[in-house]
């Protein structure tokens, strides 16, 4: 029989289902549209060792500079925190690898969209998927992209899948968004004038972080966490840093940078999802000084199951700057 319990999101929000004692988070990862992308961890999480400021704090400087200065101490070496299986092809992709890090030295695998370059540009998306581990369920999610005439990659990040390099709870894996972005922009017939980036979760989370630190066209976070403290208090067994310096919580929250941001953005959210709502909201007002659009939109759903609207919703956006 079918046992009920509680799935729970990467930031906070729950949702009761019906699921199977044997279903893995794995098995949800490359399940149906709307468990695709769940982002589900064990039981047991320890109690964190820290506490949130009640203030988040707000840094002027820049945070590709800030990225520049810091690197994050890393008291744990892990792989990401999710149990996978290693990565195939799933149908509509073509495998590619690029290089992951500010180094280059972790050879990652990404899914691209089938394409023929020709002397009319095509637009591009870089989707940064949800959950810690790449699951074909993320590349079905891809579909309205290419079918809008998006060229999209989907890269994994360090230590998913049984690939190489350390987790390190959203920091080095922004340095391979940022890498995954180049590998895209650069390939032939690709309009560098219409590079998006969107994500949804912990790739929302991250998409926030790369649009920091560098430019793209405009940006589409979906469920995105901004504030550190509140996702690694609920997932604590994730920190693998010196929670003890409260800088390694800063370089991973984007609402301390908002001022960093550089291009217009949209974060996407489902309606149930409103404990995040002043989060979000200081996110937005933070970022209105670097003088792009920025604005938040509600849809109906919870954490997973807006997705397929979100993704349409980003199409839309997009499309403003085509």
């Amino acid at each position: 029989m079918a046992e009920k319990r509680f799935l729970s999101s990467p930031f906070g929000q729950e949702e009761s289902g019906v699921i199977c004692p044997s279903l893995t988070r794995r098995g949800l990862l490359v399940g149906a549209m709307g468990a695709s992308v769940a982002a589900v961890l064990p039981p047991g999480a320890r109690a964190a060792g820290f506490s949130a400021p009640e203030i988040l704090p707000l840094e002027r400087q820049d945070y590709a500079d800030a990225r520049r200065r810091f690197h994050t101490h890393l008291l744990r070496k892990m792989p990401a925190p999710e149990k996978s299986a290693a990565l195939g092809t799933p149908p509509g992709a073509e495998r590619v690898t690029y290089r992951g890090g500010p180094d280059g030295s972790i050879e990652l695998v990404a899914w691209l969209s089938h394409y023929q370059p020709s002397k009319v540009e095509r637009p591009a998306v870089l989707f940064l998927h949800g959950g810690n581990a790449t699951g074909d369920g993320h590349w079905a999610l891809m579909k309205p992209y290419w079918e809008a005439g998006f060229v999209v990659l989907l890269p994994s990040f360090r230590g998913e899948n049984g690939q190489n390099g350390n987790y390190s709870g959203f920091y080095d894996e922004t340095a391979d968004a940022l890498a995954a972005a180049t590998y895209l922009e650069n390939l032939p017939g690709i309009d560098k004038k219409r590079f998006f980036i969107a994500g949804h979760s912990n790739g929302g989370t991250l998409t926030l972080l790369a649009a920091m630190s560098r430019k793209f066209r405009a940006a589409a976070p979906m469920s995105a966490g901004v504030n550190s403290w509140r996702y690694f208090n609920r997932y604590s067994d994730e920190i693998c840093f010196d929670e003890t310096d409260e800088r390694e919580f800063i370089m991973r929250s984007s609402v301390c940078f908002g001022p960093s941001l550089k291009c217009p953005a949209l974060l996407l959210r489902g309606d149930e999802e409103r404990p995040f709502d002043a989060d979000h909201q200081l996110f937005v007002d933070r970022a209105l000084s670097s003088g792009f659009k920025v604005d938040k939109k509600l849809l109906p759903g919870t954490h997973n199951g807006v997705v397929p609207g979100a993704v349409a919703e980003s199409i839309r956006f997009f499309n403003e700057f085509a």
